[in-house]
């Protein structure tokens, strides 16, 4: 067997003909002569999934950031210059892991160029440094030249310089604040660029940043347009994971960042651009100044020294027209500058600059300076967030999110003042927050059971015409019809709705990522296993057992209909006895799956697996403090009763059984139509080929009335 150079776990990244991406965790093996990858690590002489010579023709190409129902990926593509169609898609979760790769890939490619030539000319393409770029850092983001020289063209040419990434540069609208000095020194007489040159005053230090204001007035802005103002601060933290922090928009972000209240993507223009909706949260007399909200386009990239820059400017979207309730703000320039600093005390350090020059629209902001600075400094906070969330916390391999933009575009301009919110049960209708929050997080499907990773690909190249709405949308399927299924507790998608359930979004959930044998990292849960049907709340003055032989419940239907279901019956005792019970059904058992072994293993087995995941979303401190988030081995916690029907297993939960879990009931219970609870239940991964965990289902139950329950007739009869 030939020596490894790197291995280990990657995403093969793809599109299928009907335009619709797919990820697959698989084992990428690199060897001096060859890149493949496996659907398992590979043993003895397992035949690969598919294999890439490598040699002094091939290149490595950063494809940039790639959203996959939400989930972010930083893709690589690897293929040989005289095949372009034979090439292997490769991503990662963390951009280290897709630099590690790139940098290995790329060393073996060196190696093949420098031992097959013997006149000293390599395998290797170029791009013209043209005049407008003189003196600018070369960056691995910027896109190709047409100036590209053969593949066998001589490399004494010092104007020339190797590439080995792609993508589509900066938008033209989009000022490159990061390059003012360089453009200062290279570009004196371009007067006709407003800013050439810029002069900064230290307007304050708060938060341990240092705010700068620009000195420099210009003609052209209106009066409402703020000075560019940034603040600059140092975190202690690697560019990478300050980067992915940055680019993220999922709920941690809330977390670091005071002006943020939601974003999504509208359109992914290339892996280096992307457009994005973005509303702020300002504290300015909120109840009398509307809120604001942005529509920009959004570029990042690379340099050669380890930093990043992320640049921003407002735009116009046809799929993101203006917003009932909201003042839609204009960003002239902005973003971040992350640049590496030497490490101390054995620490990663990185200096974060974050511009934002703004005008934030409305009848006041040209005759109130109060308003407008203090909306920026709240902004510019966010830098000193991001130092107290990296100090704060351990927790640094969560993939980076965006949901993606549901429905967002006005129906036209003439009529907006006429529009309203409208509930709706659908989730991609929804405007309220969290639905489209849930309907914009759409789970990452990890396809482990298919092999069909060639199957329908085509190549990133053909792909310009496709809709990136067509290439987000779930796969249509054969799915189980809901209106077969009743419970007495109501199904109700409102946000504010009561003595209701509805299905809880997977990704509100951290699961064992595949690599958590190794690193002990977590990731989203993503989509469910099974579909939650329908809920039961029941009563009864003795405890609850085996509920699913009830005539007519879920369970009886499903079996009926040739499915099979899972329920899960948490039994509360008290002088009266309560049960919820959760239907999740699905077509059938996936054979050696670890769900399937679940169902069919013993109860010391079954006990020793079954996780349930709490969380209080909405209630008091006290309660949201004791039931807490940390997923619990209820087996082992509480006594469980498994009973294995015919086509169901249903788990007896008695949750008075534990007086750790009564203490926490003797809360709950008081104030249980104060309380939206999310729970998740799933089977626990231990071993390398049972990851990465997924969920067998997830609930949210809001505002419970104790006097909704009923009496079930739990006669067979």
């Amino acid at each position: 067997m030939s020596k490894v150079i790197y291995e280990g776990w990657m995403v093969r990244y793809g599109r299928r003909k009907i335009g619709r991406s797919f990820i697959h965790m698989r084992y990428f093996v690199l060897e001096p002569r060859v890149l493949a990858y496996y659907k398992k690590k590979p043993q003895d002489n397992q035949v690969p999934i598919k294999t890439l010579l490598i040699d002094g023709n091939c290149r490595v190409e950063d494809r940039g950031l790639k959203t996959h129902h939400g989930l972010m990926v930083y893709v690589l593509s690897v293929y040989n210059q005289k095949e372009k169609y034979h090439r292997i898609t490769m991503a990662a979760f963390n951009i280290q892991e897709a630099l590690i790769w790139k940098e290995k890939i790329q060393f073996v490619i060196d190696q093949h160029q420098e031992s097959q030539v013997p006149n000293g000319n390599k395998y290797v393409s170029f791009e013209y440094k043209s005049g407008m770029d003189n003196g600018r850092a070369a960056s691995s983001s910027d896109h190709e030249s047409q100036f590209s020289a053969q593949e066998d063209e001589d490399d004494s040419n010092p104007n020339l310089l190797r590439r080995t990434t792609i993508g589509n540069g900066p938008p033209d609208s989009v000022f490159d604040w990061t390059r003012e000095i360089d453009l200062e020194l290279t570009n004196q007489n371009a007067n006709n660029q407003a800013f050439s040159r810029k002069h900064w005053r230290l307007l304050q230090c708060q938060n341990g940043l240092r705010i700068f204001e620009e000195l420099l007035e210009v003609e052209y802005l209106p009066r409402s347009c703020s000075r560019a103002m940034k603040a600059v601060g140092v975190v202690e933290a690697t560019c990478e994971e300050i980067f992915e922090q940055v680019m993220s928009m999922d709920g941690t972000r809330f977390e670091w960042d005071c002006s943020f209240q939601y974003g999504s993507l509208v359109e992914e223009v290339d892996g280096h651009t992307a457009i994005l909706y973005h509303r702020l949260q300002l504290d300015w007399f909120s109840t009398v100044v509307w809120p604001r909200d942005l529509c920009y386009v959004r570029y990042w990239r690379r340099n050669d020294d380890g930093s990043y820059v992320v640049l921003f400017r407002s735009r116009d979207h046809e799929n993101c027209g203006p917003q009932p309730g909201y003042v839609r703000a204009h960003v002239e320039s902005g973003g971040f500058n992350i640049s590496p600093l030497k490490p101390r005390n054995g620490r990663p350090r990185s200096q974060v600059q974050h511009l934002i020059q703004i005008d934030l629209k409305g009848w006041g902001v040209g005759y109130i300076s109060s308003f407008q600075q203090h909306c920026l400094l709240q902004m510019l906070n966010s830098v000193a967030g991001l130092r107290e969330w990296f100090a704060q916390t351990d927790e640094r391999g969560a993939p980076p999110r965006i949901p993606v933009m549901v429905n967002m575009a006005s129906a036209s301009v003439s009529s907006k003042k006429s529009l309203k919110l409208q509930d709706s049960s659908a989730h991609h209708h929804s405007a309220s927050l969290d639905q489209i929050n849930t309907a914009g997080r759409n789970s990452a499907m990890l396809d482990e059971y298919s092999d069909d990773d060639e199957e329908f690909q085509i190549a990133e190249d053909e792909q310009e015409g496709i809709s990136q709405y067509e290439a987000l949308e779930e796969e249509p399927g054969d799915k189980i019809d809901l209106s077969w299924f009743v419970g007495n507790l109501r199904y109700d998608e409102r946000e504010k709705a009561r003595d209701c359930w509805k299905v809880s979004d997977g990704n509100n959930f951290r699961v064992r990522s595949k690599n958590f044998c190794f690193d002990k990292t977590k990731i989203p849960a993503g989509k469910h296993l099974m579909d939650l049907v329908a809920v039961d709340w029941f009563k009864d003055t003795k405890r609850m057992d085996h509920v699913a032989r009830r005539q007519g419940c879920a369970a009886q239907v499903a079996s009926e209909k040739g499915l099979f279901t899972v329920v899960f019956n948490l039994q509360v005792p008290g002088s009266t006895h309560y049960s919820m019970v959760f239907y999740f059904v699905t077509k059938a058992l996936v054979p050696g799956s670890l769900l399937q072994r679940f169902v069919d293993g013993d109860d010391e087995f079954r006990n020793s697996r079954f996780k349930l995941i709490p969380s209080v979303p909405k209630g008091s401190w006290i309660v949201r403090q004791s039931v807490g988030s940390t997923p619990c081995l209820l087996g082992k916690a509480v006594d469980c009763n498994y009973i294995r029907g015919p086509k169901y297993l249903e788990v007896d939960v008695d949750i008075g059984s534990s007086t750790v879990a009564n203490g926490v009931l003797g809360l709950v219970v008081g104030v249980i139509t104060t309380l939206v609870v999310d729970m998740a239940f799933l089977v626990q991964a231990n071993a390398t080929d049972e990851l990465p965990e997924r969920l067998i289902g997830a609930v949210r139950v809001s505002h419970i009335e104790l006097s909704s329950a009923i009496v079930p007739n739990l006669d067979p009869s």
